[in-house]
Parts: C-alpha cells; structure tokens; sequence
C-alpha cells in the first residue's frame, strides 16, 4: 500500500474534510496534495514550479520594477502575457482538480461526493476568476495602446532603440484640448500648450499659447501661399484666431496636400505653433474636452482647489471655493469657464487640473477602473507619438514622478497681447526658457505690461483681439517661467 492510500480509504466526512482542507493548500502552494498523499516526485515538482513563478514575479516586481514599465507599453509582449495568464489560470485550475482527485476518498455518499465537487468547483472559480481578470486587463489595455499609438505614428516613422531622441536633448509635444462641442461645428483647439521635455532629466518646460493668438503666419508651402500676410480666416465666423488653425486644415485639405483626414488638423498647427515659436514640434496629443470628463469620472473624481467661485451648469449652481473633489463634469466647467474670468485664468487653471489628475491616477486607482478607463481613453486620445517611442517616453515619466522641475510659460496679457502680438519676443523667451536650467527659476508671476515690438501682421488685417491700451507706458517683461508646483494652489 503506497504511502496516503490509508488516509484516502477513510470515508465519511471526516476524510472529505481533510481532502478538501489539503487540497485549499494546494490550491494555495502547489504540490501539498501530491505530497500528502506520497506522490513526492509530482508535488516535488509542482513545488518547485509554484516557487519558481512565485520567485520570477517577485524578483520582477522588486529588482526590475522600472523595466516592467517599460514593456508595459509593448504590445506584442502584452499579448504575450495575456496568452501566459490564460496558459497560468489552466494550469492553477488542473492543479486543484487533481489535488482533490488523488485525496479524495473512495468511499462517498451520493451527497458528499457532490458536496467535495461543488466545494472543489468554488476553489476553481476563485482561482479562475483574478487569472481571467488579469489576462482581461491585459488584453483591453493593449487594445487601448495600439488604437491611440500606432505602430510609426501617422507617418510611419521610425525610431531607433538605441537613440530614441535622434540625439535630441529635447523632445517638444504639443498638448492640445480639443473643444468639439454638439452646438459648433468641428474641432476648436481652445487649449495649446508645448511640453518641451529634456531628454536626460524630464525637467519640463511648459509654453502656453492663447486661443486668440492673431497677426501669425501659416508654415511655409500651399498655406502660406493662401495667407501670405498672416492668417485671417475662412469668413466672418472666423477672425483668423489660433484655435481656427486645425478645423481649417481638416476642412480645406488643398493647405495640407497629401495629408489624410484626422491628421490635416494636427500637421498644420503642429508647423504653425513651431514658427511662432521658433522651436521644433515633434509630436502631438489631442484630447477631446468632452470626453475627458468620462476619464475623470472613472477616476473617481479629481481633487483640486479653487480659489474663486465658479459658475457651474446652466441652472446658476456654483463650485464653491475649498479644497473639491470634482466629477467628470464639474473639472469640464472648472477648466473651460471664462466667468467671471477671461481665457488666460482659465488657461492657468486647465494646467493644474492635468497636473492634479496625473498626480492623482495612482496604480489602485488605474487597476479599479481600468476598463472605463481605457475606453474614455479611446474615444478621449488622439496622438501621432509611435509606439516604438513609448518605452522612452515611460523612462522620462519616471524621471518627472522621481523630482524633475516642471516650469510653465503663458504668452499671454500683458507680456504678449494676443491682438498685436511681439512675436519676437515670444521666439525669445522660448529659447531662454528651454535653455535655463529649471531649478534657477524663481516663483515670481511671469511678465509685466510689454508693448509690441513686432506685430507680424501686415497693414490692413483686422485685428478683433484686445490690444495694448492707448498711452501705456512701456516696461521691460521678465518673462519668466514659474514652477507650476508653485503656481497651482
């Protein structure tokens, strides 16, 4: 008789309890059953495979925690992992069936039987339902990654491993909130800021750009050609203000020939932005306004602080000044209302809010509501970065979480007046500011009463942007950026 047959030949519930103990062990640490039961080469090795996958994840998670973020953002080896965690939850599942099968005892009632089976069934269940989960989340998060990042970008570019960058000390994304409300027609990009980011240390500079800029010249080539002295407009609906540059592309695609739709927009403020600021633009992401709300939604909300009281709905409610946690709706009118206010508070406050929710999407948080997540992420994002580049972008990432400086910069009232612009000047301070070293900035307000040195209009384009006050007297801007630490309450 081999060693545990004695034990199994024990009917009753006294035996089916004990199977039904060791085989929850075994369920729990592979192989107690196996041994138990005097099949030591089998446990020995279901063991050992249970403390060699329990060694990997932990020795992964501990050792090689910043490398799991970096392949985190690739989906050919997410697929791989969504097949391995099915692979893992069919295994787990055999092995508590077969612990139970080599425990349990021979002699059974009808009732016990299906009592072991139904217990034996739960185990299963539990053991099935976080595998399944997890090869889940894993699939519907590569799903979100390769729908808003493709493989290239839009234009199928190529990136080197090796040099991600091209040997750029800097990489410049412009950030764009794109306003496509169901009362207007198209895309108004009512936020556009660059993230010029340095490569080797993810200090940050933030340029922000009003929505009313004017008097600005359209990239060399079939736009300029049309507007050779400043952009104007397409009509009376359209005074020929910055936000109009990507729903004019979208809509007039001789300006941007070969450039399919969806991308006219993105390509032709992309080159706008880099000539008024006389810096590189290498990429773009655009989120929908709208459905940035259900991100925040599924977030939980975000928590912010608001200093004045802002309107709220149409019904005359109000987000009362304090320390808030606000819904997907309420941070919609906290970073769009202009009550009250004018474009460059809220501009001021768009930034915090995005800060506030970066900080605030913590792993418990993501992994809680991942799916939603991911899907307002689909219909919410829209980018021209590759895929290829996301490892890097990930390696920058956590060089901003581990205390790299974020500076920001508005060119708005009154170092810039957006009616009659110093373009000059903006040029100017956008090369000071992604030249300073971050950490010599000081948290002084940026900017002092400018008049315009240039206006880069030409004589006879309307000008519906306020101007410089008549008589004012001219003062040196400082022009400096301000730690957005510093200047979000």
């Amino acid at each position: 008789m081999r060693e545990g047959d004695g034990d199994r030949s024990s009917g009753g519930a006294g035996g089916l309890s004990r199977a039904l103990a060791l085989t929850l062990a075994s369920a729990l640490v592979w192989g107690v059953a196996h041994i138990v039961a005097g099949r030591r080469l089998a446990g020995g090795l279901l063991l050992a495979l249970y403390l060699g996958l329990l060694a990997s994840a932990g020795a992964a998670a501990t050792f090689f925690r910043s490398d799991l973020l970096h392949l985190a953002v690739r989906p050919e080896l997410l697929e791989r992992l969504s097949v391995a965690l099915l692979a893992l939850g069919v295994v787990w599942v055999f092995v508590v069936i077969r612990s139970y099968q080599v425990l349990r005892p021979p002699r059974l009632s009808a009732v016990a039987h299906v009592s072991g089976a139904a217990a034996v069934a739960v185990m299963c269940f539990a053991v099935a339902v976080p595998v399944a989960w997890s090869a889940h989340g894993t699939y519907v998060y590569r799903d979100a990654l390769t729908s808003i990042f493709r493989s290239g970008g839009t234009n199928g570019k190529q990136v080197d491993a090796d040099d991600p960058f091209d040997g750029q000390d800097r990489v410049n994304i412009l950030l764009l909130g794109g306003d496509a409300a169901e009362d207007r027609s198209g895309v108004r990009t009512d936020s556009m800021t660059v993230a010029s980011i340095d490569t080797r240390t993810g200090d940050t500079v933030l340029l922000s750009l009003p929505r009313n800029l004017e008097g600005f010249q359209l990239p060399p080539g079939p736009a300029r050609d049309r507007f050779p002295y400043g952009f104007t407009g397409d009509g009376p609906q359209t005074p020929g203000l910055l936000n109009e540059v990507f729903q004019y592309a979208e809509d007039h695609p001789d300006v941007v020939p070969g450039v399919p739709k969806n991308e006219r927009g993105p390509e032709l403020l992309k080159a706008t932005i880099a000539g008024i600021l006389d810096l590189r633009i290498d990429y773009y992401i655009l989120v929908d306004m709208f459905g940035f709300a259900d991100i925040i939604d599924a977030m939980g909300g975000v928590e912010v602080t608001i200093e004045q009281p802002i309107p709220y709905g149409l019904e005359g409610a109000v987000l009362e000044p304090g320390r808030r946690t606000l819904t997907g709706k309420e941070a919609l009118w906290y970073g769009r209302s202009r009550t009250g206010s004018s474009d460059y508070v809220r501009m001021g406050r768009q930034k915090c809010l995005l800060a506030a929710i970066a900080e605030q999407a913590d792993p418990q948080t993501v992994l809680t509501s991942f799916d939603k997540l991911a899907a307002a992420a689909k219909r919410t994002l829209s980018t021209d970065i590759p895929q290829e580049l996301l490892p890097a972008l990930v390696k920058l990432s956590d060089e901003v979480k581990n205390g790299a400086q974020i500076n920001s910069l508005q060119f708005v009232p009154p170092l810039i007046y957006t009616g009659n612009p110093d373009f000059d000047l903006i040029r100017r301070l956008t090369a000071e500011a992604v030249s300073t070293d971050p950490r010599q900035v000081s948290g002084a307000p940026a900017g002092s009463p400018s008049p315009s040195a240039s206006t880069g209009r030409s004589p006879g384009t309307p000008s519906t942007g306020p101007s410089q006050p008549s008589g004012a007297e001219p003062s040196k801007p400082s022009g400096k950026p301000v730690s957005l630490q510093d200047s979000c309450p």
